[in-house]
């Protein structure tokens, strides 16, 4: 058994360079796992100077400087936001605000509903059963409303912390975007000369990353849009708040689409009952998710995805687990890095040599 441990070892880590990347990965994960709640806004930052480093280089070669184009770039997205902020934000608000004034009543009718089906299918379903998932229910709703207080009593910490964050961010976005060329350097710098895996594996996953991002918020863009108009069109109540539950959905893949159905099914059943009109919704929803998963996800992450759906639910638990939301947003990529890893460090040290 030591023996062949030692020729794993010789094998895998013979080269300086597998030493270099190996020690390199153990630094960062490190780093993200005991700093990483500290540095949310270099976090954030890095996520956004990626969304915005496309159009930055699309308007350098149109001849614009590296300044010119970063102040641009930040002008507009920051326009963009700010409108979007003061034109969602208060929709969203207040139909939040009114989905939890209203959702005592819901749970209510809900109750009635299920009360009726021992009566209905007594062969198939118990009173007590139903009794059971509605204490069950009633419970978790106890516990939701115990953290809206909760929260509640700390907003002016989170406000405080987001006002620091409107701030930071933007700054470091346009430091990002205006010096990535010293920044870059700077890094490198600090690594050792034997980095040739560290380069293959960077070069590989840089403009994944890019892409992912970017693919992502397009996705989260069109799969809202779609679904809110969708729900307009049936006047659907909370048309938009519900919209944009679907389009953040798509940030957990395959879980995501399967939480944000309950949701959605629950107002229109409330709305309209176990009627045609439920009915044309939860297909048109189905259609949007259809269209979702085999046609724009396919076309936007057509590398990015390239994995089996054990593995991607395995690094969304996974990553999710250590790193919270942020492990969630980057599972796909993350579980390509290590497939990257794996495919660098199966090589041979004669083929990296080469």
């Amino acid at each position: 058994m030591f023996e062949f441990v030692k020729s794993w070892y010789e094998r895998k880590f013979s080269d300086p360079h597998s030493v270099t990347l190996l020690l390199v990965i153990c630094a960062v994960v490190s780093l993200l796992y005991f700093v990483g709640s500290l540095i949310i806004p270099v976090l954030v930052a890095i996520v956004v100077a990626y969304l915005l480093e496309w159009p930055v280089q699309r308007l350098a070669l149109l001849g614009f400087s590296r300044l010119m184009a970063s102040t641009l770039v930040m002008l507009c997205f920051s326009g963009i936001a700010i409108a979007s902020f003061f034109g969602i934000v208060p929709v969203l608000w207040q139909q939040t605000s009114n989905l939890l004034q209203e959702a005592p009543h819901m749970l209510e009718q809900g109750k009635s509903f299920l009360m009726q089906l021992p009566h209905q299918y007594p062969e198939l379903i118990t009173e007590m059963q139903i009794k059971t998932v509605v204490g069950t229910v009633e419970n978790k709703f106890i516990e939701f409303g115990q953290v809206i207080l909760s929260v509640s009593l700390t907003s002016l910490k989170d406000i405080v912390a987001l006002l620091i964050y409107l701030i930071l961010v933007p700054l470091l976005v346009f430091f990002m975007l205006k010096d990535k060329q010293e920044l870059v350097g700077g890094i490198g710098r600090l690594l050792p000369d034997q980095r040739r895996l560290i380069s293959q594996v960077w070069l590989e996953m840089n403009q994944q990353i890019m892409n992912y991002i970017r693919g992502k918020v397009i996705e989260i863009l069109i799969v809202g849009g779609a679904s809110f108009i969708t729900f307009t069109l049936f006047e659907l109540r909370y048309a938009a708040l519900l919209g944009v539950l679907v389009g953040c959905s798509v940030l957990i893949p395959f879980v995501g689409a399967a939480l944000v159905t309950i949701p959605v099914a629950a107002v229109a059943l409330f709305q309209f009952g176990v009627s045609p009109e439920f009915w044309y919704i939860i297909i048109a929803y189905s259609i949007i998710q259809a269209l979702d998963g085999n046609v724009l996800v396919p076309l936007l992450f057509s590398e990015a995805v390239d994995l089996n759906p054990v593995y991607i639910i395995v690094a969304v638990l996974f990553f999710g687990g250590l790193w919270g939301f942020w492990g969630v947003f980057f599972a796909i990529p993350l579980a390509s890095l290590v497939r990257a890893l794996l495919n660098a460090w199966s090589m041979q040290p004669q083929e990296i040599k080469a």
